[in-house]
Order: C-alpha cells, then structure tokens, then sequence
C-alpha cells in the first residue's frame, strides 16, 4: 500500500527513539516508528529466563571477528517494540564531568563537542519522566549537585550488604544505587515487589521501560508504530542532499516506503551504521553521512570484571532487582589504577538466578555442580566492576557479503581491547578480590573466563565539532544531511564506564527538543 507522507519517521522502538517520538508528537507531528520486532504488551512478559530469550536479538544475525568479539550482543539488544530498554537492568548511573573531556585532560581518545552541564539539566528531567529511585545527594561526593530524584532509594538486602564494609576498608564508598525502578507507587505504576526478574521484562510496569513511559506517552498523542517492519535503507532525493523516506520491508515481508520530512535512526548501535552503509546512492557511493568514512567506526563496549563470594548464611541471592542495590565511582578517576587508563563503575547487589548459580562455576559438571547450586542458592553474590575502553579506529561495523532474508547485507563487528583496557580489566579482578577477601565470604573467586566478557556497544555514528572529526553534530544531526538524525548510544563519541541508558534518555531528549525547536529548518 502507498502511505501518505508524514514528518518524521523513526527506526527503532527503543530508549531513544521513543524520546524522540514523545517530543515530536508533543509538538504536533505526525510520526511513526519502525521496529523489526513484536509489539510487546506489559500482559506478554513472563518471568522465566527461558521465556526472556523472546525479547532479545532475533532477525538478521551479526556477524562476529576480531581479537575480542563482542558476542554478548546477542544478550544485549532487544527484538521488539521497546527494544533493549524493554529488558534492561535500568541502572541509571550518570557520566561523570571527566568522561566528556578525556582527549583536554589526557590527550586521549576524543572530547565530547558538549559538557556535562549540557546534559545535567535533561538528567534531571528524564528521572521525573520515567520514575528514578535513589539518592542523588549521596552521589554528589562524586558529581555536581543537582535535583533529588523522585522516588527514595530502592531496598536493600543482604546479598549486597554484604560488601559495604569491605569495600570502604578498600576506599569504596557505595551509595543506593540510582535505578529507573520505582521503590513507590509512581505515576500510575506500581511499586517494585523484588523478585528479580527484571532482565526478561517487568510485566507489573514498576521498571520504566519505554512501553510504559515515553513511548506510551508518544502514542497517547497519536505516534504509529509499526511492529515486525524491518528497515533496509534511507532513502534519498536525485542531488543527495536530503533524506526522503526510509525502505522497509512489513509483517507480511512485502516492501514499503514511507517517506517523512525527517529521518530518525534509532536502532541498536550496530544496526544504525548498517542501514547507512546500505544506503548507497551515486551522490553516497560510501553510504550516506559517510564522505569522510567515519560511518560505523569507533565501536567501544564496557569489559566486565565480576568477583564471586560465597557465604555460609543465608544472603537472598534471589531477591531484590537485577539493577545495583549499591554502586560507586570510587575508581572512576582515568588514572585509578597504575599501569592502566580508564574509568570503572562499581556495582553490587544484583539478584540471581539459576542460570547465574551455575555460571559463577562453569568449570563444574554432574554431582559437584548441584552440591555448588545448593549452596549458591542460599549464600552467593557478586561484586562487578564495568570498565572503560577508548575508542579506536580499528573497532568497526562494515557490510558483509552475506545477506539476510531481505537481500540487506549482514553487518559485521570488528572488535578487540587494546593493551589498556585489559590492563584495566586485569586491575579491577584484582580490586575484586581485595574487596572479596575482606568480606566474611567463605570462598571468593574472580569470575575470569578464557574470553573477556563485555556489555553495552556505543560508537558507529559519533558526535564531534564538525565532519573531520564526526558523523553528527551534539544534537545527533548528520553533518551532511541536515534532516538525517542517529539517537542513541551510536552517538557517543566515549563511553565512560557506567550503564549508558541514563545518558542515552538525556542525551536524546536534548536533541528531539532541539529539533522540535528548528523543525523549519530542518524539516525544510
């Protein structure tokens, strides 16, 4: 069927595209979003982790090389209306100052084109939006003091506890950690019940995913989505000047185009690099917003470094949140560690389940795991560190050869840590077990499998000051095409250390209000 043409047509269901909508839609244009996956309902999510797997990546797959894989992609993304936002841990920790200026202070990797002043007024914001529980003025031994957040901090029990004091034996502090949970009744969502299920989706609506908050609120005001379409290309006028429409193909596998005055690329970060690389035309022969081919580099994920402790008493593994109870910026700092470079975010607290119990121990088969389970059942828990790696050239998303169903080539991930960040990974087990053995824990142990487990991928479309050094511009808007926007971690030019969805809502609720703002101007 033909559509009519509307004013901005978004990819992607997700955190950021869902911001996107809420704005736009506020100021009374007609949008519409497209999402590869199902149109989820809050009555749809079931607390199971076999059940969960229904809300991660399906479709096309990525294909995978380099020294360091990031195979937890598969984990890390989300299939369907509300993307990964609509199964994620919703801890919401913010960057700090120092993760904006990294290349003035050190002469490393890049700055960012804007500061965190720019982005702490729309923090602010997003925790009224979405419903955060913490205690802001407890994290203001680390960062600029700003509003409370709108909910107190979350509960706590034991299976964090635990750590608090020797941590700070170690010189970390923990604070409650800033979740987009609601410890109470808020805005019509009920309060947390703690059973730790979050990571498959919360079917009571007490986590602030995107189907209950921005996203609700966008098709309140009359924004359309469009489940199961998959987007193949931005398309363009004959002079390449400006984006026309996006190609998709629907539910029923039939291709369409809708065309809009604006073009919004809000999927996953690997995906985004991948339609503009396929969006080849003779004025892109690189693939749009790619002259200066930096479309798809500098791809950067968070390594983890996990330490295990197992109690004789009963700490509640099971209980509480997938989110931190507790986390700390005390070795945030670029230079914590000597002989390594980077920030690291520490969390403890997370609730557990079965599959966890047996992966804290992966070396154990038959009698001796189930012996390990029953105990884990009752006394084990986790301190992580996320660690920083910088961005490099080298770490990138290009096309494959092979295609998928719809004839689009697949995109493969190039990626590897360099020597600091394994230094830094290294580091942090260390701290790990410091901390560990600290505790009354009567077994500790550093969680380090023979690969280097990592989370979060950001990079492929940076922000910057202009085409030499970018793909956009701070509000996400493509240095070549003015009405062709990214949203979303693609953006960032670091990646700091801590969870990115915070900065991810802030960051994208900056650029839909200034869009909304410059819509003539941009629109044209």
């Amino acid at each position: 069927m033909a559509y009519e043409k509307i004013d901005a047509v978004i990819v992607g269901a997700g955190a950021s595209g869902s911001v996107f909508a809420s704005v736009l839609t506020r100021a009374a244009k007609k949008v519409v979003l497209l999402d590869n996956g199902p149109d989820w309902q809050l009555t749809d999510l079931i607390s199971s982790d076999i059940w969960g797997r229904r809300v991660k990546p399906a479709g096309a797959p990525v294909l995978l090389e380099g020294n360091h894989p990031f195979a937890a992609y598969t984990n890390q993304a989300g299939w369907g209306v509300g993307g990964a936002a609509l199964h994620y841990f919703a801890n919401f920790p913010r960057y700090l100052p120092n993760d904006f200026k990294i290349n003035s202070e050190h002469n490393r990797a890049h700055d960012w084109p804007i500061s965190y002043e720019d982005i702490a007024p729309f923090y602010d914001r997003v925790a009224v939006d979405v419903g955060v529980s913490g205690d802001a003025q407890a994290e203001e031994k680390w960062r600029p003091a700003g509003a409370s957040y709108p909910m107190p901090p979350m509960k706590t029990f034991p299976n964090g506890e635990v750590w608090l004091k020797a941590a700070e034996t170690n010189g970390i502090r923990f604070v409650p950690g800033a979740v987009g949970m609601s410890s109470t009744a808020y805005r019509g969502r009920p309060a947390c019940m703690y059973d730790g299920w979050c990571h498959v989706g919360c079917p009571i609506g007490a986590l602030a995913n995107p189907v209950v908050t921005y996203l609700s609120e966008a098709r309140k005001a009359g924004a359309e989505v469009r489940a199961l379409c998959t987007a193949t290309r931005v398309l363009s006028n004959q002079e390449g000047t400006r984006a026309t429409g996006v190609e998709y193909y629907d539910a029923n596998r039939q291709r369409q185009v809708q065309e809009a005055s604006v073009v919004i690329l809000a999927a996953w970060s690997a995906q985004n690099p991948r339609l503009l690389l396929n969006s080849v035309t003779d004025k892109h022969p690189k693939g749009l917003a790619n002259s200066n081919e930096l479309v798809g580099k500098f791809m950067m994920v968070h390594h983890i470094a996990g330490t295990w402790a197992l109690f004789d008493e009963d700490i509640t593994p099971h209980m509480g949140t997938v989110g931190a109870q507790f986390m700390s910026y005390d070795r945030y700092i670029k230079t914590s560690y000597p002989g390594a470079f980077g920030s690291s975010f520490i969390v403890t607290g997370a609730a557990m389940k079965t599959n966890d119990y047996a992966a804290a121990r992966a070396d154990l088969f038959g009698p001796e795991l189930a012996a390990f389970m029953k105990r884990a059942a009752r006394g084990i828990t986790r301190i992580t560190f996320f660690g920083e790696e910088l961005p490099r050239l080298e770490n990138r998303v290009e096309l494959a050869s092979d295609k998928d169903e719809f004839g689009m080539p697949l995109a493969r991930l190039i990626h590897g840590f360099d020597d600091d960040a394994l230094a830094l990974w290294n580091a942090n087990f260390e701290q790990g077990m410091k901390v560990a053995k600290a505790t009354t824990a009567t077994t500790a142990w550093p969680g380090k499998p023979p690969f280097v487990p990592a989370a979060h991928l950001h990079g492929g479309a940076i922000m910057g000051t202009g085409p030499e050094n970018s793909v956009t511009n701070s509000y996400g808007q493509t240095h070549e095409i003015a009405n062709l926007w990214m949203a979303g971690p693609c953006i960032f030019p670091t990646e700091g250390a801590s969870n990115p969805t915070y900065t991810i809502f802030a960051v994208s609720l900056r650029g839909a209000e200034y869009l909304a703002q410059n819509w003539g101007t941009v629109a044209g």
